[in-house]
């Protein structure tokens, strides 16, 4: 198996993550903190599909999905392509209130799906590409990409476990 065969196969894994989390959920329950100041599932699933919106338009070096579209005013925001989630307090993340799950999937599956064609364009020498200066040492694509996914994943989970509270 190719390296972007792999990395095809585990950003593949995704979109049942991202399904099973929020499915079934009312658009109260998506935006239920299990805590006081706690990620809510609908933000949790919000973020980790901005996150990946937000690098692979950068890696693509074009808009993200989230800015040309309607997606934003599913989850009651402006289409402020800066607004990842990162650093965001309990009153931001109460801000993002998606309309239902259904929402959250059909954003996450436009990203998903822009991130698989992307992959597929690749090359294996690809990935040694330097992307960011910014770091020392610099970041290449091969460690953005799984960067991205790594973050994915564990937010998917956090979602899931969150469902697990609130359900």
């Amino acid at each position: 198996m190719k390296v972007t065969e792999l990395l095809a196969e585990a950003y593949g894994r995704l979109p049942d993550l991202v399904s099973g989390a929020v499915q079934d959920l009312s658009a109260e329950q998506l935006a239920q903190a299990p805590a006081p100041g706690a990620n809510t599932v609908g933000w949790l699933v919000w973020h980790l599909t901005r996150v990946q919106d937000s690098h692979i338009a950068e890696l693509l070096d074009q808009d993200q999905l989230y800015a040309s579209g309607e997606w934003a005013a599913s989850f009651g925001l402006n289409p402020d392509p800066g607004d990842t989630g990162y650093g965001h307090k309990p009153g931001q993340i109460s801000q993002v209130r998606p309309r239902d799950a259904q929402a959250l999937i059909d954003y996450y599956q436009a990203v998903h799906d822009r991130t698989l064609k992307y992959l597929a364009g690749l090359s294996e020498a690809d990935l040694d590409r330097v992307v960011d200066e910014g770091w020392d040492p610099p970041v290449t694509l091969g460690a953005r990409l799984i960067s991205v996914l790594d973050d994915d994943v564990q937010h998917a989970g956090q979602a899931a476990y969150v469902r697990g509270l609130v359900k």
